[in-house]
């Protein structure tokens, strides 16, 4: 049996917008065909009053910190509000499976298809199995003295076999918490057509640390009683530090806030296959700045979306994060759109099946509100398939 849907607007992505177009599908929500307005006109079609577009991608997430929604405060600074995850993280097992079956259905509801999802446990196995969402897990690496490496690897490769038949894969959490060593062992570890994600760039501590070691990452460190003698400082940014330890394969560079030209321009010529995800909302909660996303359109990088945790965000929801860049830099739509979906839906390795409106996919129907020239105008999504 065949579904029609109509609306002011679909946005196919790859191709122009269809004004009153109906997209039909079958009842699986494999999409058979696009219809224009004259070619829909004998059909007994409901037209809904908005836009259509894909289900959409959120590139990166940590369910496993929803228990933390609303818990650290905000505009904190990375180093700070590290701190506090850490110090808070620890709960109840079953008050974590309850914020995580709340959060997944919080991003369903929002028209979220797929995710990246940053683990450092399994508890999160139980819900992703359920869902109806497709998740990628990042299995996160975590260790920045070089002796550690080997046991960190180990124990990485345990919660991986343990996420089977889930799809995942073990991953550096950031520059500033894995040795090269642990680099190496991540890099001869990666299956062919796997990929990376690593948290970017997020502070300029970061770059400091790397520079000069200095800054705020030393009180960080003494927090976590490490020794860090062993580091020399590079004496370059932390991105022009780390990224050419990383095998050469499709990278995902998670949050960026403050990489610059020569820092782009570095990483393009070190990886020819990154992805660059913003996470603007989180970005506001920690360090109340936002990446120079004028200078990433400018070089043509490949973008993608996320929505962080509810540790780091007051909800889940990629149409949200859309919405405050459109705002704060008048991010043509259809651009942004491209981001949310197909951009997302490639890094994941799920190009085939999500990310657009074409013949052949299912890539789920999200009905939003836009104004006549597409400002997006609320963060509702209503999940038509």
């Amino acid at each position: 049996m065949l579904q029609y849907f109509s609306a002011d607007w679909i946005f196919p992505v790859k191709t122009q917008p269809i004004k009153n177009g109906v997209v039909v599908t079958k009842s699986n929500g494999e999409i058979v065909n696009l219809l224009t307005e004259s070619q829909s006109k004998d059909l007994n079609v409901k037209k809904y009053k908005g836009a259509i577009v894909p289900g959409f991608v959120n590139t990166h997430c940590h369910l496993e910190l929803s228990h933390m929604f609303g818990q650290i405060p905000e505009k904190t600074g990375l180093v700070e509000f590290v701190k506090l995850i850490i110090k808070s993280r620890q709960s109840d097992e079953q008050q974590i499976k309850a914020a995580m079956e709340i959060a997944d259905k919080q991003m369903l509801d929002n028209g979220i298809v797929a995710v990246g999802d940053i683990s450092n446990q399994t508890i999160s196995k139980e819900i992703k199995l359920k869902s109806e969402i497709y998740y990628h897990t990042f299995i996160e690496a975590m260790g920045f003295n070089p002796e550690r490496a080997e046991a960190i690897m180990n124990h990485s490769k345990e919660i991986k076999d343990d996420f089977a038949p889930l799809h995942a894969s073990i991953v550096p959490h950031a520059p500033y918490s894995v040795s090269l060593k642990l680099i190496d062992l991540i890099n001869a570890a990666v299956e062919d057509g796997s990929f990376i994600s690593i948290h970017n760039q997020e502070t300029n501590e970061e770059n400091t640390f790397f520079m000069n070691k200095d800054g705020g990452f030393l009180d960080l460190y003494g927090f976590l009683g490490l020794d860090i003698q062993f580091f020399k400082p590079t004496g370059k940014s932390s991105l022009q530090s780390f990224l050419p330890y990383i095998k050469n394969q499709k990278t995902l560079l998670v949050h960026n806030t403050v990489s610059n030209k020569e820092d782009v321009d570095f990483a393009k010529k070190t990886n020819p296959d990154l992805y660059w995800c913003l996470c603007p909302n989180a970005n506001l909660y920690i360090e109340d700045k936002l990446p120079d996303i004028d200078l990433l359109i400018n070089e043509s990088v490949k973008i993608t979306l996320g929505t962080d945790s509810l540790a780091s965000n007051h909800q889940l929801n990629i149409l949200s994060e859309m919405k405050i860049l459109q705002r704060a830099k008048n991010i043509n739509f259809e651009k942004l759109l491209s981001w949310a979906t197909i951009n997302g839906a490639d890094f994941l390795g799920k190009e085939k099946e999500l990310g657009t409106i074409e013949i052949g996919k299912t890539p789920g129907l999200n009905l939003i509100q836009l104004s006549d020239n597409f400002e997006i105008e609320s963060d509702k999504v209503t999940k038509l398939l």
